[in-house]
């Protein structure tokens, strides 16, 4: 903050909104509300797909269709398609990389994939026709930047005075282990 000029140089906060873990999008998002309550900037949330598909189109993939896949974890992707024209045509979704690869390969032209699902399922998604920048590639991470354009613009999450809501596409880790020892112990 020193380098920026300090608090009073913030015009607002942005904060990636997920889809992620439950624990670290609620550890996001309340480190940004308080930073805004303590600052007095407002504080804005960017679905985290819509930023890894804005730094995708602006590392040249804005000619076609842009898929931004997020590992989930479990053997799952987070996912949204998005136009050329960076309208979001589906998501944030969930689902396995067999499920994704069905919906790639359902769409009219081949897509552009990034982010750490397109790295993780590659042969997934390049067998159903997607194209997978390398792994080593920037496009793959989602940018600090991407997501303060998106912010700024107001393309996604709440307006001041609005809850931040996290976008969870899943229970909780603890509900599933809960639903699961209670199964257990009925047996």
């Amino acid at each position: 903050m020193a380098a920026a000029g300090g608090w009073e140089r913030v015009d607002a906060i942005a904060v990636g909104l997920g889809p992620g873990s439950f624990t670290g999008l609620r550890v996001g998002i309340a480190s940004a509300r308080a930073l805004g309550a303590s600052s007095g900037a407002p504080v804005h949330g960017v679905c985290t797909l819509d930023a890894l598909a804005l730094g995708l189109a602006q590392a040249g993939g804005a000619e076609r269709a842009r898929l931004a896949v997020l590992d989930a974890r479990r053997g799952e992707a987070f996912a949204a398609l998005y136009s050329a024209a960076e309208e979001r045509l589906w998501g944030p979704w969930v689902g396995t990389p067999a499920e994704l690869g069905e919906r790639i390969a359902k769409l009219p032209e081949p897509v552009m994939a990034a982010g750490s699902g397109a790295v993780r399922f590659r042969d997934e998604l390049e067998d159903r026709g997607a194209e997978v920048p390398a792994d080593g590639d920037a496009v793959h991470r989602v940018s600090a930047p991407d997501v303060c354009r998106l912010a700024a613009a107001g393309a996604a999450g709440s307006s001041e005075g609005e809850p931040l809501a996290p976008i969870y596409l899943r229970p909780p880790d603890a509900e599933r282990w809960r639903e699961r020892d209670g199964a257990q112990t009925r047996d």
